[in-house]
């Protein structure tokens, strides 16, 4: 099968691990997949964006911004369809983004079926953490991008509910959760028990994930195991959490990395004996939590509903009340004082993988299936050029 992935990402970050892994699984399983999307991206470094792209967010107001990424959509459409009338695909799968039109537009104009990958609700999202000035017409734009998909993906059904909720058919609507490569994880050395345990945590550092929280109960903590926090990443909230562990006299015991280069990841999640993931929006498919789960490391997470689509509270991991005071450092202590639950849940949480085929490669194989049921499904509209 022939396929055309259209993307409108320019940094790198957890959003290009999803793309780079699920074209290299697409390929892995014999498709041919072409890319389209800014060339900022395929130029971008780990962690990086656009430098024009920053220098606008700097420079223009908010509303003036978000009219740029809407004028944008022009020579983003006719790249795609350039693209699509070269390479003669079989199904256009895109990554949405907020004003992305590229794979509708196409996907309309040329009768080639759209499979439309949503991760977030952006409109949402951005209104939320972005100052999103354009409100409406950016939840307007984004409904109607998914209502003109022939099979929409969300990543998790809490996120399927809103989009159901927009419009979109619930039987044009199939959940496929973030993945992970296994082999990625296939030669960690096993944990050896001993008398200091590493809490770990990996991913962009925001102020809501409550790292705080867990600072202060280090520097509380009086029993044994010893404990220390590896942080595996970076993000806004990490020069306020160096200060705390400061304050805190705990500075020798909780190491940030920085930025990891994602072959490194495998090898710093097999340092941690207990893996966060302290906090979580409500829609969401954590990547970090299916990095946890391969490396076969006991989880503790939030009880909330996307997160019980993949875990499990006693058998796959630790689930806290995440609106509980106190919930997550609760988990920790229990964790750490209990050798044999940590070792039963690390070692489910990897037969889980393997038992849903919770990879990379499954999500390709979901993928093949969905876009031939779509080519072959009756009634679909061409328009005719002008």
């Amino acid at each position: 099968m022939r396929i055309l992935y259209s993307h409108r990402i320019q940094s790198r970050d957890g959003q290009g691990v999803h793309l780079d892994a699920l074209v290299a699984a697409l390929r892995g399983v014999g498709h041919e997949v072409r890319v389209v999307g800014p060339a900022a991206y395929d130029r971008a470094t780990l962690g990086g964006e656009s430098r024009l792209l920053s220098r606008l967010r700097r420079w223009l107001p908010g509303w003036a911004a978000e009219m740029a990424e809407i004028a944008y959509a022009l020579p983003a459409c006719l790249r795609l369809r350039r693209a699509a009338r070269d390479f003669a695909p079989d199904v256009i799968y895109e990554r949405a983004n907020l004003f992305h039109f590229a794979g509708t537009c196409t996907s309309r104009r040329l009768g080639i079926p759209l499979i439309l990958e949503v991760n977030s609700p952006l409109a949402e999202e951005r209104a939320r953490f972005g100052g999103l000035r354009l409100r409406r017409m950016a939840a307007a734009a984004e409904a109607h991008v998914w209502r003109s998909a022939d099979v929409v993906l969300p990543v998790t059904a809490v996120l399927a509910e809103r989009i159901a909720a927009a419009g979109v058919p619930e039987d044009r609507i199939v959940v496929i959760p973030n993945g992970i490569d296994l082999d990625d994880f296939a030669t960690l050395p096993a944990r050896r028990e001993g008398d200091h345990l590493v809490l770990g945590f990996v991913g962009f550092v925001r102020p809501w994930h409550g790292l705080d929280g867990v600072l202060r109960g280090l520097a509380s903590w009086q029993g044994s195991p010893r404990l220390s926090l590896l942080v595996v990443g970076d993000g806004p909230a990490r020069p306020d959490l160096e200060r705390l562990a400061a304050e805190l006299g705990i500075a020798d015991r909780v190491r940030f990395t920085g930025l990891a280069a994602r072959e490194e990841v495998p090898g710093l999640v097999g340092q941690f004996d207990i893996a966060l993931q302290p906090a979580s929006v409500p829609y969401a498919s954590p990547l970090k939590v299916f990095e946890y789960m391969a490396a076969g490391r006991p989880i503790l997470a939030p009880d909330q509903p996307n997160i019980r689509e993949v875990l499990k509270d006693g058998q796959t991991a630790l689930l806290f009340d995440p609106a509980r005071d106190g919930a997550l450092w609760d988990g920790v202590q229990r964790l750490a004082g209990d050798a044999d639950l940590r070792a039963r849940l690390g070692a489910a949480a990897r037969q889980e993988v393997l038992r849903r085929d919770l990879t990379w490669t499954g999500n390709a194989r979901r993928v093949i299936a969905l876009a031939e049921a779509a080519g072959r499904r009756p009634g679909r509209v061409v328009e005719q050029p002008a």
